[in-house]
Order: structure tokens, then sequence, then C-alpha cells
């Protein structure tokens, strides 16, 4: 667990770890997807799930990418589609249910689902009746665990307390407000603009209705951020309560990113800047009693997030830090990307490709991933890092006949500059994130990611820090 009395973090170290690096939602990371996967590997991993008992036996997790904005955040990195066209989503609704039956082919029906979660673009962009659509076409298809999670991003700005009764009539208990920052400057910074008191209402509202558990996203680095203007909006976050918090960092990637080269970069607060919204951050929300999740979330100590991580039970799959078991997901939807046995694999990115190969009845799979044995062994590790802060060498050698010493041999003699730099513990059991690390956790981690460390040009990924 992370103190918040950390001790002063140096210049010297904001600037040596001030560079790129993934978020690992997943290992291998995406950009190591290649299109030699295709559908038909795909297709082929579905099978072999369906032939396992034992893979039977473990719910699937869905997430399904509803793409369309009907406005443009400069600061987004996600496949979206901006339009004020709602019938768009009409057509899309109707390939959604033939990539589902294509699932259910191979699968069967009524494979039962513990998670979902509705991404986007905005998800809210559908209307009542088409959320309904959807959610009956998915319930028709699969069958959704009592006590399981179902949670869809909310745009605040499309939503009122009428559509969150609609909303918890459809079976949904968990949203996510993305909020950012409450700032008025910053909001029009990043074409984003909703007043405090919108968020305010819709949280009361959805207090009255039961919903078990509601997230805030907030997103600190964007321009016209100062530590002090943050400091404003983390004391309305804590007034709101939330019962979970997402706090990232803003990843500028003007030349992967169309919409933010209307951010300059001469706006955009430095590395020292940010490391102190972060820790900033984590003294406030810890003095407001939150648990520190890792990495980029936090959780009320009655939070299933929070009880996941003190029991040793938190994952980490493709929307962040999860309680739901190390399980496949379905990626349904354009970009949208999955994960069945040792596979990865991600749907095309755009409508018209995706829509081509669903009329063709074929997965509109385009590119993906099989893991080899060096994958899985460098998945966990990377993992337990992420997910606990704590690498146990036993564990690793249980599960996968290894000497971990032996095989890990150079990472461990990087990671002996991270034990001089405070980041790091070394023990004859195993490696321990300090408070400090938790800063520079993905550093931690990119010390075990052989592809990362094979190939130094990282511009692709967001700052670290």
């Amino acid at each position: 667990m992370i103190d918040s009395a950390v001790e002063p973090i140096s210049e010297d170290l904001i600037r040596q770890y001030d560079v790129s690096g993934p978020r690992y939602t997943s290992f291998p990371t995406a950009d190591r997807f290649v299109e030699a996967f295709t559908q038909e590997d795909y297709a082929q991993a579905l099978e072999q799930r369906s032939g396992g008992a034992s893979a039977l036996a473990l719910p699937l997790s869905l997430y399904v990418h509803i793409p369309f904005c009907e406005s443009l955040c400069y600061y987004c990195a996600c496949n979206k589609i901006i339009t004020k066209h709602h019938d768009r989503a009409t057509a899309y609704l109707k390939y959604l249910e033939i990539e589902v039956n294509l699932h259910t082919q191979r699968l069967g029906l009524g494979q039962s689902v513990s998670q979902l979660h509705l991404g986007g673009g905005s998800p809210t962009f559908l209307s009542d009746a088409e959320l309904r659509e959807l959610m009956d076409m998915l319930r028709r298809s699969f069958s959704f665990a009592p006590g399981g999670e179902y949670s869809i991003e909310i745009d605040p700005r499309t939503i009122d307390a009428a559509r969150l009764d609609v909303l918890a009539a459809l079976g949904f208990n968990r949203l996510s407000f993305g909020v950012q920052d409450f700032d008025p400057g910053v909001q029009k910074a990043v074409h984003r603009v909703q007043p405090a008191e919108q968020v305010f209402e819709l949280m009361a509202a959805a207090r009255a209705r039961g919903f078990e558990s509601v997230n805030v996203d907030l997103i600190y680095g964007l321009p016209g951020q100062t530590p002090e203007s943050f400091d404003r909006t983390l004391a309305q976050i804590i007034e709101l309560k939330p019962d979970r918090i997402a706090l990232y960092a803003y990843a500028h990637l003007p030349e992967r990113f169309k919409p933010q080269r209307r951010i300059s970069s001469v706006d955009i607060p430095t590395a020292a800047a940010k490391v102190s919204m972060l820790a900033r951050s984590m003294a406030a929300f810890m003095g407001a009693q939150y648990v520190y999740i890792g990495m980029d979330h936090f959780a009320l100590p009655n939070d299933s997030l929070a009880i996941a991580k003190r029991q040793g039970r938190l994952h980490r799959n493709f929307q962040g830090y999860s309680t739901q078991p190390d399980c496949d997901m379905i990626g349904l939807g354009v970009s949208s990307i999955g994960r069945v046995g040792a596979t990865y694999s991600q749907n095309a990115k755009t409508l018209e490709e995706y829509y081509d190969y669903l009329d063709q009845g074929q997965f509109p799979v385009v590119r993906g991933l099989a893991l080899s044995r060096d994958d899985l062994v460098r998945r966990a590790v990377i993992m337990a890092l992420m997910c606990q802060g704590r690498l146990s060498y036993e564990s690793i050698e249980l599960a996968y006949l290894i000497n971990f010493k032996q095989y890990f041999a150079k990472e461990l003699e990087v990671l002996n500059g991270q034990v001089q730099q405070g980041l790091v513990q070394l023990d004859a059991a195993g490696v321990q994130v300090t408070a400090k690390g938790w800063f520079f956790v993905r550093a931690v981690a990119m010390v075990f990611d052989r592809y990362l460390q094979a190939d130094r040009t990282r511009a692709r990924f967001s700052k670290i820090l």
C-alpha cells in the first residue's frame, strides 16, 4: 500500500523517467499485434474454448464498443466517430447482432457472462430504445450471471435522471462518468464544457436509484492545468464521493491522434507538474479514505475493487483494473480488442471494413497475437507488479516451471539500479514496489518487457509520468 507521505522525488529521477511506455492493460501490448493473426485464428481459439469443459465453467467478459459521439474532445485517443446523425446507430446495431451471432455459432447460446462494459465513443449516444434493443439482443445470446458487474460509460452531457431509470431497468448496476476536470478554463481548452452542478445532480440521482458503484474518470496533464487548479477539482471530487476514481495521465500523441493536434504542447504541464498533481491526488484521495488500487485507480474501502485488492484477487484487462477472474473477454464492435485463451485479437478500426467483414459472414478480426510460453511467463510477472506491487519468485516458478533468477538474470540486474533509486526492494522471495516506486510502476514493469527492450522506439506510447 502506498503511503501519502512519500519522500520528495528528485528532478533527476523525473527527467530519467520522463519517457514513453505502455500502460500494460495487456501483455504483450496491442502494438505487438500482427496482421498474420486472422479471423480464422480467432475462430479456432473460440472452438478450443467451446471444446474445453474447464473453460466453459468460467464466465465470459463482454466489451461492446459504441463509437459515436456528438462532439469532439480534443484530448481523446479513443476510436470514435463524431456525428449528430443518430440514425447511424441503426445500422451499427444490426451489424453488432451479426457479430454476436457469429460468436454463438462457435460457442453456443447461453454462455455465462459475469462482466459487461459498454464503452466508446459515447454509449449514451444510443437512444433508450436502441439501448434496450442492444441489451435484449445480448441477453438472448448470453446468460448474465447474478451478481455480475454490468457497466456503461456516460457522458454527463447526454443523460438525465429519467435516462438513469432506463439504465437501471436494463440491468446496468455500475456507471462511469467522464469528468476529466471541473475547471472551466481546462474544459474550454479541451472542448468539453460540463458544469460541475450537472455531475453532482447526476450522482445524487444515481445514488437514489441504487447503482452499486459509480466511477469518475479524471485526467491530469491537460492543457492549462496546474497543481493548484487541479487541487480544486480534487476537492470537488471528494465532495462528490464516487465509489471509484480513475485518474489517468494525459497521453499527448498528436502524430497518432489527429484531434490532439488542436492542443499545443506548450500548454501541457511539465513532467514535474504532473508528478506533483499525481502526488497531491494520492494524498487527497487517501486522506479521504480511498484505497489506492494501483497506478490509476482508487476505490472506497467497501467497493468490490478495494475488497479484491485486499484479498489478492485483483486483475487487469483492456478496461483497466478489474475484480473479475482472469477470464476470456469477447470484444464486440469496431476496433474492439478481445482475449480468448492464449490469444489477443482486434476488430477492424473503420466502420466500412467492419461492415464488409460481417457482410461476408466473417469475424471482423484484422490483427492479433498467439502468445508464446515466454509471453505468458512475462505477462504473469508484469501483471503481478501492476496489480499487487509484489512479485513472488516461487509463484512464477511453480506456475511455469522455471528458475526465476536464472530466467530473469538480466532483468534483475536492471532492477538493482531501481533499488538504488528507491523504486523497488529485492529480497530472497521476490520484488516489492515501494511507495515512491508506485509513481514509476510502469517503468518497473517495462524491465520485463522483452519487446520493449529490443525496440527502444517508444514514440507510439504515452509518457509514463
